[in-house]
């Protein structure tokens, strides 16, 4: 009797492993810039003025733009905060430490966020609920945006190093 295992596919992906030199973990890095977070934070902004302006004709009420742009700015502030807390101190180099900023600045990110749309009656009069929510949606949508829109502008303006090499 033979007890001829089948390789595991992890075991097939060690084996292949090349690792790379530091020329061409260098090119890698030219060839796939990190993109700023910046861009999706100016994104939720821009997307809460369209909103504003789509529920200042739908409705023609003023209160309602202001709703709708104040919704998104409850998501867009706290996310700018949250990346100037993350990016702000040099890189840790443990990571659990890195963990925990990381979850730390999320955390003051949602409480935020939640304080915002909470003060909403207080500071906006004659708020209108749908056009805050459309405002919040709106914004929030931007993260699935940046992830749906970095992989095709990464693979469109730079190509695939990893091709090249082999």
């Amino acid at each position: 009797m033979t007890t001829n295992a089948l390789v595991p596919e992890v075991d097939a992906e060690v084996e292949d492993f090349k690792p790379l030199t530091a020329e061409e973990a260098q090119r890698l890095r030219e060839a796939n810039p990190a993109l700023s977070p910046w861009w999706v934070i100016v994104a939720q902004v821009v997307v809460g003025m369209l909103v504003s302006v789509v529920a200042l004709v739908w409705v023609r009420e003023w209160s309602a733009a202001w709703s709708a742009m104040y919704g998104a700015l409850a998501v867009a502030l706290p996310a700018a905060l949250f990346v100037r807390g993350t990016r702000r101190v040099p890189a840790v180099r443990e990571q659990s430490a890195a963990m925990l900023k990381f979850a730390v600045w999320e955390l003051i990110k949602l409480v935020l966020t939640v304080a915002m749309l909470a003060a909403a009656p207080l500071l906006i009069g004659d708020l209108r609920w749908l056009a805050l929510l459309a405002g919040v949606i709106a914004a929030i949508k931007m993260y699935w945006v940046a992830l749906v829109v970095r992989p095709r502008w990464m693979n469109r303006n730079h190509g695939s190093d990893l091709e090249k090499r082999h």
